[in-house]
């Protein structure tokens, strides 16, 4: 019996040494591909014999065997990471699992763009094709609740920026990320801002920011754009923003603003109505932000257009028609 138990013992110990030196020798050894370099994409939840199939199946030749004897003997089971990984010939499996390990994935990415509407937004991110769409087809209302938001309109409520993430990222995750950096660029800016400012809270700002955002392209100019609404609000004016008429007539706005267009009464009409707008009309930008928390110290209560962009800002109104004047009535 001691002889029999010997020999398996030793039959046992043989395996092994095999089994290492099969392991050894086969995650130093190049891997074949189909393409000296590749984009291999791993699906989340998949086991190690899976991941073996989705490499072969997208031009990584590995032994399906080997690949889980090599994954099971560095104690990989269960750390390899999904995502798209850049393959480049020539390359071992070991450096496969190190960097499969590691997350080493691919990142794609997504801009929004300031003055972006939210309608505008969500479909930049339904066009994304390395996302996976999980706000595909839920309400506006339903999207809020699943990234925590309290607001009950999701317009304005993301900061504009470039994200990047990995191919499979859930679409909830942009949304959110873009819900939390804009919440903390605004509470930051609500910290230095000037005082007293005619605003109930952080939202009222953020309503004014993406007024000052769809106002003017020109980041010198908002803090002077800014300062013409804040002193109105304080006035008890009208802020007559042509954009948040627009905004309120949707889609029957034609792209010309007419006369009976700044008397059709909306909730976003600040021609027929006093105040700020009931919510943001546009995604701010850091600066539009910036600037409606930080108005200039100007008096001006009117602006207008000089037609390269740039506006004349006037303290009242003959100095303002005098100004409409000059850039606005002799271009027609």
């Amino acid at each position: 019996m001691a002889i029999k138990r010997g020999y398996f013992w030793a039959l046992a110990a043989m395996a092994l040494l095999l089994g290492a030196f099969g392991y050894w020798s086969y995650s130093l050894a190049p891997l074949e591909q189909s393409q000296p370099e590749l984009q291999v994409t791993i699906e989340r939840g998949s086991g190690l014999r899976a991941i073996a199939a989705q490499l072969r199946a997208q031009g990584v030749e590995v032994s399906e065997p080997l690949f889980w004897l090599a994954a099971r003997m560095r104690g990989d089971a269960g750390r390899l990471k999904a995502g798209t990984y850049q393959v480049k010939a020539p390359g071992t499996m070991r450096e496969l699992l190190d960097r499969m390990v590691r997350g080493d994935v691919l990142l794609a990415q997504l801009r929004f763009i300031e003055g972006w509407t939210f309608a505008q937004m969500r479909a930049a991110v339904d066009q994304q094709p390395d996302l996976r769409h999980d706000t595909a087809g839920i309400s506006e209302s339903e999207l809020l609740s699943r990234i925590g938001a309290v607001e009950k309109r999701a317009e304005g409520l993301f900061l504009p920026d470039t994200y990047h993430f990995a191919a499979g990222t859930s679409d909830l995750e942009i949304f959110r990320h873009a819900y939390r950096e804009l919440q903390q660029e605004l509470a930051a800016a609500w910290e230095t801002r000037s005082a007293p400012l005619p605003y109930a809270d952080q939202y009222q700002a953020l309503i004014m920011a993406s007024i000052v955002e769809k106002e003017t392209g020109l980041d010198a100019e908002r803090p002077k754009v800014a300062a013409v609404f804040v002193n109105r609000l304080r006035r008890g004016m009208a802020l007559q923003s042509d954009p948040t008429t627009i905004y309120g007539l949707g889609a029957k706005f034609d792209g010309n603003l007419r006369k009976t267009d700044l008397l059709t009464d909306t909730p976003y009409n600040t021609y027929t109505r006093s105040g700020l707008t009931p919510t943001p009309i546009a995604l701010p930008g850091r600066a539009s932000i910036r600037a409606a928390l930080n108005p200039a110290p100007i008096a001006a209560l009117y602006f207008v257009s000089r037609g390269d962009g740039s506006s004349e800002f006037s303290d009242d109104l003959a100095t303002h028609n005098r100004a409409v004047s000059r850039y606005q009535l002799k271009r027609r």
